[in-house]
């Protein structure tokens, strides 16, 4: 995704706090930052292998939020 598409996608998040957070998961090997040269630059992140490996690990958190959010 590109950064604008990300910010979007996350309401109410500073770009500078997007950007740090974007920073972190890049340095800890789970978002890899793609940059096309050109005019405009284009940047693009994604998930790198391991970053996609957390996907069923984070979707049995959500499940787990959902059913407590529910009981209380």
């Amino acid at each position: 995704m590109r950064y604008g598409e990300l910010g979007k996608a996350i309401p109410g998040l500073s770009d500078r706090l997007l950007s740090q957070r974007l920073r972190e998961l890049e340095d800890e090997g789970l978002v890899e930052r793609i940059v096309e040269a050109g005019s405009p630059v284009r940047v693009t992140y994604s998930l790198t292998e391991a970053g996609q490996q957390l996907d069923p690990v984070l979707s049995e958190l959500k499940s787990w939020a959902r059913r407590w959010k529910k009981a209380g």
